[in-house]
């Protein structure tokens, strides 16, 4: 697909100020619309927007559905509004820190408020009310009914995961989940109605971006984690043993220690001759679904549609996988002949090969380029802005990097240190402008810098440390960051870079 050369700001929604504890659609998301447009900035991106779990530490990119959208991003104030909630059910809002989320808290409290309005939506709708949710139960069913008798069941079974669960609900017996069906209805109507909220939510939000010349890029992560709806409804569709159970799992075979053990995900793999068989039918509706709610979307770790490393189950590290082949282009035009044109960029960091440099450019889909993983004392690097061809995006950094002043003060040599200055021709003071103004430049069709970025924070405020379980995805901005000088500085370098 052709773009247009344009910038804008990462930032995921639960990093948004709200009084939730966590950001929210509605008002904090229609804020930060306003702020991008103040600051000249045409493009707004984000993490995957599934359902997440304390379990996997919160990740966006360990849900229980590729989608279903996430309880915790559903704004409170909006449900008020639409009489499902009352200003008094709200009065026992609890303070919470406005920096960073606590997720244990908010997803108690948030799960609270959800069932009450819930309980008054049962009491109270009327006849177009309850016709607009069968509407969207129906409309979604292909992956809703799922969905919503997967989290009643993982309700009913304690939270367990789904492998844990009785074998006739794990091996999806027939009469089993016809049983289960009828004595959790309630609960799975629950579910339908969260799914409900956050999509209506959701759709004003994109709406007033697009009204505002925001266009959002979302994020499609490449594997499913294990417990969710995905694998448990579909265990055809996976590389699962007779007991539906990983027979490999996902990973790389390096990582950044360089100790040799690789990088073991754990994700379950695809069985890729059962989704060509069928078409790759699954991923057309999971494109599908993401596109009707974005306007592009970022792919992550293409290098597994080209190749992927496959580590046996029961080994304790990656060092045991081996690469094996990928669909390549044939899912892209199972999903173009469905779909049409598909407005995508890949993450093609880390192992880039002739093979999948070959992929990405038969699609016409402009890869990634970071900033802060150039050498800048080796001439013409790669990664160095100068360099980076248009069919790209340019990052000033990533959720899974440091902050570029994170990076400066606490990573890089002095060496390295040195050459960045004299890249830049800078003496260090706010290296967080001079990387955003190079990034800006770079013939890159698109730019992105992280908020964090912008407002010149520290190693304290990143977003996520990749590979570590612990105080990821929690950082929050509060409406103070929002710096009306900050904005007009942007929208200036987007101005003189020719950027929408």
């Amino acid at each position: 697909m052709e773009f247009e050369r344009s910038s804008g700001i990462f930032l995921h929604l639960t990093s948004l100020p709200s009084p939730d504890g966590v950001g929210t659609l509605g008002d904090p998301a229609e804020q930060f619309v306003d702020y991008l447009a103040a600051a000249g900035q045409g493009l707004w991106q984000i993490c995957p927007l599934g359902p997440t779990d304390g379990a996997f530490g919160n990740s966006p990119y360990q849900t229980h559905s590729s989608f279903a959208g996430n309880p915790l991003l559903v704004s409170l104030d909006e449900l008020v509004a639409d009489g499902w909630l009352t200003d008094d059910d709200l009065a026992d809002r609890p303070d919470f820190d406005g920096h960073w989320v606590e997720y244990d808290r908010v997803g108690e409290y948030k799960q609270r408020k959800l069932r009450t309005a819930f309980d008054r939506f049962r009491e109270t709708a009327g006849e177009s009310e309850n016709r607009a949710l069968d509407e969207f139960a129906a409309d979604n069913d292909s992956w809703l009914a799922d969905y919503a008798l997967f989290r009643a069941l993982k309700a009913h079974f304690g939270g367990d995961g789904w492998t844990q669960w009785p074998a006739d609900a794990k091996q999806r017996d027939p009469d089993a989940l016809a049983r289960y069906r009828d004595e959790l209805s309630e609960e799975i109507r629950f579910r339908e109605f969260v799914q409900f909220c956050f999509d209506r939510q959701w759709r004003r939000v994109h709406e007033y971006a697009n009204e505002h010349g925001v266009r959002i890029i979302g994020d499609m992560p490449i594997y499913m984690g294990m417990d969710s709806a995905d694998v448990w409804a579909n265990p055809e569709l996976f590389d699962l043993n007779d007991d539906n159970e990983p027979a490999a799992v996902a990973g790389m075979p390096t990582n950044p220690s360089g100790d040799g053990t690789g990088q073991r995900w754990g994700n379950p793999l695809y069985d890729w001759d059962a989704m060509a068989a069928d078409g790759y039918e699954w991923w057309i509706e999971r494109f599908e679904a993401l596109l009707s709610r974005v306007d592009i979307t970022r792919v992550d770790h293409f290098k597994g549609f080209e190749s992927y490393w496959a580590i046996p189950a029961d080994a304790p590290t990656a060092a045991d996988g081996e690469w094996r082949e990928g669909p390549g282009r044939a899912l892209f035009e199972a999903v173009e002949s469905a779909l049409g044109e598909l407005p995508i960029i890949v993450e093609n960091l880390g192992g880039i090969t002739p093979e999948l440099r070959e992929l990405r450019e038969s699609l016409g889909a402009p890869g990634m380029n970071v900033a802060l993983y150039a050498d800048w004392c080796t001439e013409d690097h790669m990664y160095m802005p100068h360099v980076y061809p248009q069919d790209s995006v340019a990052y000033t950094s990533t959720h899974d990097t440091n902050t570029v002043m994170g990076w400066y003060r606490d990573e890089i040599s002095d060496r390295q240190r040195d050459c960045l200055h004299f890249y830049m021709d800078s003496d260090g003071h706010e290296i967080n402008w001079a990387v955003v103004e190079a990034v800006w430049a770079a013939d890159s069709i698109f730019a992105i810098t992280q908020m964090q970025d912008l407002l010149g924070l520290g190693g304290e405020t990143r977003f996520n440390t990749p590979g570590t379980a612990e105080g990821n995805w929690t950082w929050r901005i509060t409406e103070d960051g929002y710096d009306q000088g900050v904005a007009q500085r942007l929208r200036n370098v987007t101005e003189r870079h020719a950027r929408d």
